[in-house]
């Protein structure tokens, strides 16, 4: 007979999933208990450390994670991740263990008492199976829904004791039937609505592009570029995405738009058309009153994901799948006659800086900037400097950079370490703030246990600059909390195992990141004393 675990991980092998990320408790015992050989088991060491492992490498891979996590108290300590999981449209299936089915109506410790309530709205879906035999199939809905657009996490909770149940033949056939099926969602627009999308580029005067994550998020990054080559569009990066939808070294790249309404419209002056293509129309913070477009321009989204069309405050909307449209709308623009007026975004060139300790944050990225290979898959999690870190550090590939659009801390360390143990050949570089480190700094750890060769690079200024920039924004004097005097970065490093420096100037910083870089025998931490830079609009 087949226990509805063996049905478990029968489903789980047939999609590939053979990566469990998890910190086990008492709950989750039963669907651990004689862990397969063909699976691995990544330990965290705290839930939104779990959650941020996992964002990572299903980002990094373009496949969907599984985590395993601590009936009620888990999914708690863990959704601050799953909130940015669910921002950066991150495919997961979340799990957790819940009491033997015989007391959860009496609600005895550890019962999930509202299992499907605790994870909303962060999740697209949240089932508790009816019966133990339910449990596949549920399963199987849960990799579905994850996958399908918008992606995002989903949630399962599941009784301990329907592990040991043994399947009769139907629920035996049921649970294989399952597991075969696959379903898929990578249509383009309609034909109609394509063409006229087409026309309306061709009659545009000035026409230009922005892309989104989800540009490279769905395999799209190439369609974007030929597109942007035929029609000759200028291209700027929407505001705070977790990924680069654009080669950032083409010339036909004009940099990241700025992420409030006045700054943002005024920056897109001169076009008649706005191409929006894989993000939200737009995402913005702080606030500066002003229109969304600049006078006499129009816009289209084409997303695939409705809830991103429906909320769009003006233009209108195509919902498909990006790559299959962007290349059926390069098939049929018109080629331009020349590439379009200006070029390539550069950074203003800086005086040269007489070294000092600490190293300023353009001296200290500049560095890592030049030392770093150029496959690095880049990770950064450093609010205050992501604006001089986009500056210096130009991805000219797909799948090369993660940030989270969520705005919760606790994603960049974390997510480094998935992101390399779904990516092995591919060296990967965490930039991550002093502060930011803090929210995950257990996942150095993991990172040391895998012996994931991970290049941890923290910008120190012991302080939350950005909240300070905020504060100066905002005219917001006097706010406690906003400084971090002693911490020891390499101390802590060094207390998980981790092999750790301290950068003493630019060119040390750059001999330590290519060192680190070049190997491949586990993690290291990298400390650089930085002074604030604030960022601008």
């Amino acid at each position: 007979m087949t226990t509805v675990r063996a049905a478990v991980y029968a489903l789980l092998r047939s999609r590939g999933v053979t990566t469990v990320f998890g910190n086990p408790g008492s709950t989750e015992l039963p669907f651990l208990q004689d862990f397969p050989d063909d699976f691995r088991y990544v330990l965290g060491l705290q839930e939104a450390v779990v959650v941020g492992m996992a964002d990572g490498f299903a980002q990094a891979t373009g496949t969907t994670a599984l985590v395993n996590l601590h009936t009620a108290p888990g999914v708690g300590n863990a959704m601050g991740a799953v909130l940015n999981a669910a921002a950066n449209h991150t495919p997961m299936v979340v799990t957790a263990g819940q009491q033997v089915r015989a007391m959860m109506t009496m609600e005895a410790l550890l019962t999930n008492v509202d299992a499907t309530t605790l994870p909303r709205p962060a999740v697209k879906w949240a089932y508790e199976p009816p019966r133990p035999e339910d449990v596949p199939a549920a399963l199987a809905r849960a990799f579905h829904i994850a996958e399908t657009a918008p992606r995002g996490p989903v949630f399962l909770s599941l009784p301990m004791d329907d592990f040991d149940v043994e399947l009769d033949e139907a629920g035996a056939a049921a649970a294989r039937q399952a597991a075969r099926r696959r379903v898929s969602d990578a249509t383009a627009a309609a034909g109609p609505a394509v063409e006229a999308l087409a026309r309306r580029l061709d009659e545009a005067v000035n026409p230009v592009l922005v892309t989104g994550g989800s540009v490279d998020a769905e395999g799209a990054w190439d369609a974007a570029v030929a597109l942007a080559e035929r029609r000759g569009l200028p291209v700027w990066a929407s505001p705070v995405e977790g990924r680069v939808g654009f080669p950032e070294d083409h010339p036909l790249y004009r940099g990241v738009l700025p992420a409030a309404l006045a700054p943002l419209a005024k920056t897109l002056e001169g076009h008649d058309l706005v191409l929006v293509a894989g993000a939200p129309v737009f995402r913005y913070y702080p606030y500066v009153a002003g229109p969304v477009l600049p006078a006499g321009a129009e816009l289209v989204l084409l997303t695939s994901d409705p809830g991103e069309a429906a909320r769009a405050p003006v233009g209108d909307a195509l919902v498909a799948g990006l790559r299959p449209t962007l290349e059926r709308l390069t098939e049929l623009v018109a080629k331009a006659d020349g590439p379009p007026a200006g070029g390539l975004r550069r950074p203003a060139e800086r005086p040269a800086e007489a070294v000092t300790e600490p190293m300023s944050a353009v001296a200290a990225l500049a560095a890592v900037a030049s030392a770093a290979p150029p496959d690095t898959l880049w990770v950064n999690e450093s609010p205050s400097n992501l604006q001089v870190f986009r500056d210096l550090v130009r991805v000219g590939r797909p799948n090369s950079f993660l940030t989270t659009t969520g705005g919760g801390l606790g994603f960049g360390l974390a997510a480094a370490v998935g992101a390399q143990l779904g990516r092995p050949e591919r060296p990967v570089v965490a930039v991550v703030g002093d502060g930011s480190a803090q929210y995950a700094i257990t996942a150095l750890w993991t990172a040391a246990a895998y012996r994931a060769p991970v290049t941890f690079v923290v910008p120190a200024n012991q302080e939350y600059a950005i909240l300070k920039w905020f504060g100066r924004f905002e005219n917001t004097p006097g706010v406690p909390g906003l400084d971090l005097p002693g911490l020891d970065l390499c101390a802590l490093a060094r207390g998980y195992g981790v092999t750790a420096h301290r950068a003493t100037g630019p060119d040390d910083l750059a001999a330590l990141v290519a060192a680190s870089t070049a190997a491949a025998d586990g993690p290291v931490l990298i400390e650089a004393p930085i002074t604030t830079v604030p960022p601008s609009l």
